[in-house]
């Protein structure tokens, strides 16, 4: 049985040294690496605030600095090697400082604790991550008002039930889609506030006896303010939650939109054409031209859906305040994080090669008697109740059913069958461009409106600048 005494940084209470097997169980390295410019830049605001307290003289300062920004080198180089045994990214670094500068290199982890300093790393690492999906969704948003204004006043149907049910500007339906999107970055714009709170200092969860400086910190790292509770913030991964929730509606939204551009892609619709260099062939059909791109993004939702599940989960029954389980965080955080701006950064390019088939589309708004609404208004603005105009439009639509025909190929006299108080002044209105433009409230798809949205989206987005 081995009994060689723990090496590790808080081994002076054990008395054999960690299995093997344990340490492979437990390590995070493998994947926290990631967050080691976050780690080093906290550890050198960290430094400064010691130093300004009298826990660090200036030559030891310097010396720590100095040592984090060549290990800052190493890493970008991939010269540094990481070690499992020394289980995270914080240790890895500080294992590596010490070897290179000595005591000073020690001293750096005075008043703080790995609780506070990974809550540190994390939401240093997110607050770029917001900023970066910020840009993501204003590229995807700025090729939705592109696409707006090249398909200016064509039209197409709009859907409910994915049946025809209003004729739309095609304009109207990209401009929904930039609406869309732009919640999503108010979100994250909204959550990168709770992130920017600065942990560090709060220690292991009761807070330090030492001399220390957290607004010092903050104002170095930028934060806005700092953590209020010491217990609250060692346990804190709201904030993480909250981001992944964030990510989660930006993948459903960028799922709807892949689900729309399959369907419309297909031989049945036919109202896209996406470009040959974002599709796939098929092994054994030759003739095949596969959506794959939107395919995998609709398929990606179910991994972001799972990340914040997997928060959740973790959460829901852990004590205050630090617990082991948190390690478990990370993963998640980073493939949400991965996968949403990856789909988010292909979408968009995916939608700067987009062509629509507009005969096609108008095509399809002559069918399915999707003008019926605009004709229960006709007869409303003549004074029928709204139900009971319903009812006159509804048995019209079951004749042309019953005669094979659309409400426009009926005559005035056969339209006056269903009701006296119809005139010649009916057609204009059952016409698609008479549809389209009677919608003139706000929101609506009337050229006016549409045009009206796509040049305010287009100044905000700096578009013909």
């Amino acid at each position: 049985m081995e009994n060689t005494k723990s090496e590790k940084p808080w081994g002076g209470r054990f008395e054999q040294a960690t299995a093997a097997s344990v340490e492979a169980f437990t390590e995070s390295i493998s994947y926290d690496k990631r967050l080691y410019r976050y780690d080093i830049e906290g550890s050198k605001a960290h430094a400064a605030m010691l130093a300004a307290n009298k826990l660090l003289s200036q030559d030891e300062l310097t010396s720590i600095v100095d040592g984090l920004s060549a290990i800052e080198a190493r890493i970008e180089e991939g010269t540094f090697s990481f070690k499992s045994e020394l289980e995270d990214i914080h240790m890895n670094i500080e294992h590596a400082l010490i070897g290179a500068i000595g005591p000073a290199g020690a001293k750096l982890h005075s008043a703080r604790s790995r609780n506070d300093q990974i809550a540190l790393d994390l939401r240093l690492y997110l607050r770029d991550q917001c900023d970066r999906l910020m840009a993501l969704l204003d590229d995807a948003r700025r090729a939705f008002v592109v696409l707006a204004r090249k398909y200016m006043g064509k039209v197409m149907p709009g859907y409910t039930h994915l049946q025809r049910a209003q004729p739309v500007l095609i304009a109207h339906h990209m401009m929904a889609y930039y609406e869309m999107f732009g919640r999503d970055k108010e979100r994250i714009a909204d959550c990168r506030k709770r992130i920017n709170i600065l942990p560090l200092g709060t220690a292991a969860m009761a807070g330090t006896g030492l001399p220390i400086d957290r607004e010092m910190v903050a104002e170095l790292l930028h934060f806005d303010a700092v953590t209020a509770n010491s217990m609250d913030t060692s346990g804190d991964r709201d904030f993480a939650i909250e981001f992944v929730s964030c990510c989660t509606m930006i993948q459903l939204h960028l799922s709807r939109l892949s689900e729309e551009l399959v369907i419309w892609s297909s031989q049945e619709f036919s109202f896209v054409q996406i470009a040959d260099k974002f599709c796939t062939g098929s092994s054994i059909m030759p003739q095949k031209k596969n959506p794959d791109i939107p395919e995998l993004i609709r398929g990606k939702s179910g991994r972001v859906v799972g990340s914040l599940m997997s928060l959740i989960t973790l959460m829901k029954g852990l004590p205050l305040t630090y617990n082991r389980d948190l390690q478990e965080d990370k993963e998640p955080v980073f493939d949400a994080v991965d996968t949403v701006s990856a789909s988010l950064a292909i979408m968009a390019e995916m939608l700067g090669n987009l062509e629509f088939n507009t005969e096609r589309m108008e095509d399809a708004t002559k069918t399915g008697f999707i003008t019926a609404t605009d004709l229960a208004d006709y007869l409303v603005l003549h004074d029928v109740p709204f139900r009971d105009a319903h009812g006159i439009v509804g048995r019209a639509v079951a004749s042309c059913i019953e005669k094979g025909c659309e409400l426009t190929d009926l005559s005035l006299e056969e339209m006056r069958e269903f009701s006296p108080i119809i005139d010649k002044t009916v057609f204009a209105v059952l016409s698609v461009e008479g549809s389209v433009n009677s919608r003139k409230s706000i929101g609506g798809t009337a050229s006016l409106r549409v045009e009206e949205a796509v040049r305010t989206a287009e100044k905000h987005m700096g578009i013909g600048e």
